[in-house]
This record gives C-alpha cells, sequence and structure tokens, in this order.
C-alpha cells in the first residue's frame, strides 16, 4: 500500500486487512466517526475540486474533509487500495417532494460488490460516507428496512417508471428525506457541473449555510452556522456558539475539524463575523428590518 493510503488508514484507526463485509463495516464506521462533512472550504473560498487523488491526500494528511464528492471521492481510492470492488454511481438526494430526474448528480454515491452474508447474499452494499447524518453502516442493495443503531433506513428497488434503480429513505430525524441511486458505474468528472454550481452559486444551499456533521453509533452531530445539534437516541441537545474560540474549540471537539495553518486568521474571524450576523438576524429579525 502507497504512503498517502497508509496515512489515511491510519487517522481512521483501522489495520489493513483483506476485504470482507465486517471489514467494510468497520472502515465505513471509522470514516463518517472521524472524517468531518464540512462545507467550510467554500465559505473560506478555498476552491477545493473533486478530484479523488486531491480528496484523498487531504483526507489522510490533514484534519479536514468534504462533501459528497470528496469524501465519496477518497473513500472510492482507499477501498480500491485495500482490494474492494467498488465504483462511484450517479445519486440524488431529495426532500419530501420526491425523486426526480433534476436532482440526480447532486450527489454521488459509492457501491461495492462481490461481499455476500446471510442478509444480502448478492454482496452489493450501498456505501457512502459522504451523507453526513445518514448512513453509519453500508447498507445492503436489498428490499427492506434496516436499524443502524437507533435510527431506521428503508432500501427499494425501483420500477421502471422511478427515478434511478434504488432508492434509500432515511430517518426521519434526518436532514432530508432520501436519495435514489442510478445503478451505473461512472467517472467523477460527471459531477463536475453540479460541484461548480454548489460551491458557487447563491442560490445553492451548500454556499448559503456552513456546516459540519457526523454520524457517530447513537446518533448525529450536526453544526450549522453557529448552532451545535447533537442526537443520541431520542436525546436531542443544542448549543449555540457565542464567539468565535468557542466556535472553533466545538468543531475541533465535536467533529476533529481543524484548520492549522492553512486559513488565515482574518478568513476564520471574517466567516466566524458572517456567521455570527445571519444567526442574530434569524434569531431576531427585527434586527434587520
Amino acid at each position: 500500500m502507497d504512503t498517502i493510503n497508509a496515512a489515511y488508514l491510519n487517522s481512521l484507526g483501522v489495520e489493513a486487512e483483506p476485504p470482507s463485509a465486517e471489514a467494510l463495516t468497520r472502515l465505513h464506521r471509522a470514516h463518517v466517526e472521524r472524517v468531518p462533512y464540512e462545507t467550510f472550504w467554500i465559505h473560506l473560498a478555498q476552491g477545493w475540486g473533486i478530484d479523488a487523488a486531491e480528496s484523498t491526500r487531504r483526507v489522510a494528511t490533514t484534519r479536514r474533509g468534504g462533501y459528497c464528492y470528496q469524501l465519496n471521492g477518497a473513500f472510492l481510492t482507499l477501498l480500491t487500495a485495500l482490494g474492494y470492488q467498488v465504483s462511484v454511481n450517479v445519486a440524488g438526494v431529495h426532500e419530501a417532494g420526491g425523486p426526480n430526474e433534476s436532482t440526480l448528480r447532486n450527489h454521488a454515491a459509492l457501491v461495492v460488490e462481490g461481499l455476500p452474508t446471510d442478509n444480502n447474499p448478492g454482496g452489493r452494499w450501498w456505501v457512502d460516507a459522504g451523507l453526513g447524518d445518514a448512513l453509519y453502516d453500508p447498507m445492503p442493495l436489498v428490499d427492506g428496512v434496516v436499524a443502524q443503531g437507533p435510527m431506521r433506513f428503508g432500501m427499494a428497488e425501483v420500477g421502471a417508471e422511478g427515478v434511478g434503480e434504488w432508492h434509500l429513505t432515511h430517518d426521519p430525524s434526518g436532514s432530508f428525506t432520501g436519495v435514489s441511486l442510478v445503478d451505473e458505474p461512472v467517472a467523477m468528472d460527471v459531477f463536475a457541473a453540479r460541484h461548480l454550481y454548489n460551491s458557487t452559486s447563491p442560490e445553492s444551499g451548500f454556499a448559503k449555510t456552513v456546516t459540519a456533521q457526523r454520524r457517530h453509533a447513537t446518533g448525529t452531530t450536526v453544526m450549522r452556522g453557529c448552532v451545535l445539534t447533537r442526537r443520541d437516541g431520542d436525546m436531542v441537545t443544542t448549543r449555540t456558539c457565542e464567539s468565535l474560540h468557542e466556535w472553533l474549540d466545538v468543531l475541533e471537539g465535536e467533529f476533529d475539524l481543524s484548520f492549522d495553518d492553512d486559513v488565515p486568521a482574518e478568513a476564520l474571524i471574517a466567516l466566524w463575523t458572517s456567521v455570527r450576523t445571519a444567526h442574530e438576524a434569524w434569531a431576531d429579525p427585527r434586527k434587520t428590518a
């Protein structure tokens, strides 16, 4: 294994081992627990791309993460190096209105093959380190409902009139409703146009609100703006950060997200000022009236 992927495994705290469903689960859990889903790079104007090698280097050597294209691009590289049969596939995250062709390519998902188990004799798995507050374990590509800690996820094969070939239903506590999956491997560059929109358009939700998210065994932790929400089973706690120092401490403590020396202090101060101004306007609209 090359130096970068060895460092990647070290950052996950996982040893290299032959491909298996059990090993894949260990890798998946470590990834969503330790590598932050985050959009700070957009709001700090860092201009990150979706090249898988670039994403892999960042995950392996820094305490930064990215969003779906970057996290799953990096995970694709690691799984390939470990000998897994894995592909990147077009997917589409949607809200309550339901699946729609227009959402396809707003997400990149991974499919791993060749790992049969008693509950998944076909051996095909939806693997996703880039859904933020969703999957903790790989999801079998089999019709049914699966419990992952306190959360429940549905998987269904889609008929000819549907969107894609598979549909994942998020737990009701999640930040979105579901995801459609096209069951055909693609190259990462098919997502380039959507990535440009996501990261630069004023209409993009990614560009409107800075966020960090992660899964853990008992639920989820999400920072939106300066508000931290943690779900542990049925218990939900919130905390609003009141200073830049507190905000950075929470990001490091809850998400292992650290900006080290790659972001100037003045850029972090400017982002914090923007985040607090937006929060105060939301909390008391009279301030912007």
